[in-house]
């Protein structure tokens, strides 16, 4: 890690989660392990810290020994108001940010991200699986925190909406799609475990 780019990893873990029976997803375990420990895992090589997003269970995310921040507000406004919150709490230039309920989204597939957006000295850089976008797996500069403010402050929520009014890039992983398989259900985490994936 070089000092004149510092690196904050966010995993987002604000949700509500209401196809999983309001369970916390990121505190279900994958494969003997809370999903949020992979995401902790990714971070970990690429980002210099990382900090989780919740606004629930914090007691049980701070057992995993990173800083826990909830939102600005109490109204579970969804991922952009976790980048925000996260923004506000550190010093780094650069965010690199990930969902809690992506177990198959590795470390190196952040370092794409954030080497596509130093590449192009893009604003962000969002992950693309060949048909669409992924908003929730980003690298931005941390200098778009006005922005984003102003944007949340109007009323606006749309993660792609504000994604486009910025300088962004796409992070190509259309010959790994299914990195982006991420567990929404107590049935989407049985079909995976029966599998044997990962």
């Amino acid at each position: 890690m070089n000092n004149q780019t510092k690196v904050t990893g966010v995993i987002l873990a604000g949700g509500l989660a209401r196809r999983m029976n309001n369970q916390d997803k990121g505190l279900i375990n994958y494969k003997g392990r809370p999903m949020v420990s992979y995401a902790i895992a990714a971070l970990s090589s690429v980002a210099d810290q990382s900090i989780i997003n919740a606004n629930r269970s914090q007691e049980h995310y701070q057992q995993f020994g990173l800083p826990v921040v909830a939102d600005q507000t109490g109204s579970f406004d969804g991922p952009l108001a976790g980048v925000l919150t996260a923004m506000i709490h550190t010093d780094a230039q650069i965010l690199v940010v990930m969902p809690c309920d992506s177990p198959f989204f590795k470390a190196e597939h952040l370092q794409k991200l954030l080497s596509t957006r130093a590449e192009y000295d893009a604003d962000v850089a969002v992950a693309f699986d060949g048909e669409r976008l992924h908003p929730v797996f980003l690298a931005l500069k941390t200098s778009l925190k006005n922005s984003l403010q102003d944007y949340l402050a109007s009323g606006q929520r749309k993660v792609d909406r504000w994604l486009e009014q910025q300088k962004m890039v796409k992070g190509d992983f259309s010959n790994d799609p299914e990195i982006f398989i991420n567990i929404n259900t107590l049935t989407d985490l049985s079909e995976l475990e029966a599998k044997g994936d990962g």
